[in-house]
């Protein structure tokens, strides 16, 4: 059973919150959700605190704790926000961000372009850096790896475009 659900979620000044039956409003700094609760999930707003709690029986259990952590990661979206920085590894791998593009040079015939989505910003502090940045997790993690998809590390090198804090299990090469 999850026990995630008995655990309240926090909010931080800055943040407001209106719960209005399965419908929840987070608004913050960085940015607004709207949200519809699963109908076997009640919610309280008490204070500077949130509650998720079970309507149903135990099978419903499992479903409020993925509310509560769906709202835990809207809250500090709003507030602190999420990022994810990438760093390409090999001779010639530049990123630069222009406008509403990025432009990646991953040793291909051509540039590969990538359109930046609404709600998403993309920095590239030095040319072998990217770093992903925005209030929704689900959809700076999934911009992360749109990006980490034009060319993932390969095995042998370790060339390509990885997380920061990933790690690459580097094969032998071909013995004669």
């Amino acid at each position: 059973m999850s026990r995630i659900v008995n655990a309240p979620v926090e909010i931080p000044t800055g943040v407001d919150i209106s719960v209005k039956g399965q419908k929840i409003q987070i608004k913050g700094g960085n940015g607004n959700f709207d949200y519809e609760v699963h109908d076997t999930v009640n919610v309280e707003h008490e204070g500077n605190q949130v509650r998720v709690s079970v309507k149903g029986g135990k099978e419903n259990v499992a479903m409020a704790g993925t509310m509560r952590a769906l709202i835990n990661n809207m809250v500090i979206g709003v507030s602190a926000g999420f990022e994810k920085k990438l760093t390409l590894i090999g001779v010639g791998y530049r990123a630069k961000a222009v406008g509403k593009n990025l432009e990646l040079t991953l040793g291909f015939s051509h540039p590969v372009s990538y359109a930046i989505p609404e709600g998403i910003t993309i920095e590239t502090p030095v040319n072998t850096e990217i770093v992903v940045k925005g209030a929704d997790k689900q959809k700076v993690g999934q911009v992360a790896s749109e990006i980490r998809a034009f060319r993932p590390p390969e095995p042998y090198k370790g060339k390509g475009v990885r997380y920061t804090d990933e790690h690459v299990i580097r094969k032998e090469a071909k013995k004669k």
